[in-house]
């Protein structure tokens, strides 16, 4: 088996290209066109883009049938949202009786793939009761493809997107097998959604944004819940606007703690891509883990 290609097996701007195009700010077309520069040694535009998406398969660390835990896809109710929508619910197996602190997992902008199903699945295997909503929900969930899930995404009603994710809080909060002690866990746009969520829930016991947006500098006083935030080196998009609200946080006396992953990409914990940077994804991981179990554990 080849060995795994790595941020450094590709040249930099190529990677800024990338970042652009999942984000919305290029289309397939557009990187292609771009990318035609960085194609050498038989390597298409094409397959570099293929190089550079996500492998499901590889980047799995828990199976979606270990007999540790126990999954389900759960319906709940967001009066102020879609009505109905539906998320991953995963616990670990051995508690079925016990209840759990619980941790809200929110994807990033292509919906509840397979990587973040994963992500709660290893929640589930730290003694957390994890739950993933689905904002594609309303429009058939996931799709199995990236670039349609992509598409799918950019038509959502985000106001309702956000009410879902709300509900989806506190309906995890309410659960009869929840400890009441919440949690938030979101990567990119999920981040993003972390962020806000910590200026909009009391109850949010503690937050974790991976290279998430910042909200405005004038919504940190708001914030309640500790925070600890994850940032790339090279993601200038995100990174920008993390100064004013870090000083606005301050100001405001939220307790959080900020680390920075030298020499890492955005996305830098999705172990699908090959802008997974291991060590540094495994340190990330670790400290939410500590995080989690320091503001959730206790009653």
């Amino acid at each position: 088996m080849p060995p795994r290609l790595t941020a450094q097996d590709f040249d930099q701007e190529l990677l800024i290209l990338f970042d652009a195009y999942v984000h919305g700010d290029l289309d397939r077309r557009g990187f292609l066109s771009q990318a035609r520069k960085f194609a050498k040694a038989g390597v298409t535009a094409a397959g570099l883009l293929a190089a550079l998406s996500p492998n499901f398969a590889a980047g799995q660390q828990v199976a979606r049938d270990d007999s540790r835990i126990k999954t389900e896809w759960l319906s709940y109710p967001s009066p102020n949202g879609n009505t109905t929508t539906k998320g991953y619910l995963a616990r670990p197996a051995s508690a079925a009786t016990t209840k759990l602190p619980a941790v809200l997992v929110i994807h990033e902008n292509r919906g509840l793939n397979p990587h973040i199903e994963d992500i709660a699945r290893r929640l589930a295997l730290d003694g957390f009761m994890a739950f993933a909503p689905d904002a594609l929900a309303p429009l058939g969930g996931y799709p199995g493809d990236e670039d349609k899930a992509r598409a799918a995404f950019a038509t959502l009603d985000q106001p309702k997107a956000y009410a879902d994710f709300l509900a989806a809080a506190g309906w995890l909060d309410a659960r009869q097998d929840s400890a009441g002690r919440l949690g938030a866990v979101g990567f990119c746009y999920g981040g993003g959604i972390v962020h806000r969520l910590a200026t909009d829930l009391p109850q949010l016991d503690a937050a974790v944004p991976f290279y998430g947006n910042s909200p405005a500098p004038e919504q940190a006083a708001k914030v309640k819940a500790p925070l600890l935030v994850h940032l790339a080196a090279v993601d200038e998009r995100i990174n920008a606007a993390w100064p004013a609200y870090e000083a606005a946080l301050k100001g405001a006396g939220v307790k959080y703690q900020m680390h920075q992953y030298p020499g890492t990409q955005h996305g830098f914990n999705n172990d699908t891509t090959p802008r997974y940077d291991a060590a540094a994804a495994r340190v990330a991981w670790d400290r939410t883990l500590a995080f989690f179990k320091a503001n959730l554990a206790a009653g």
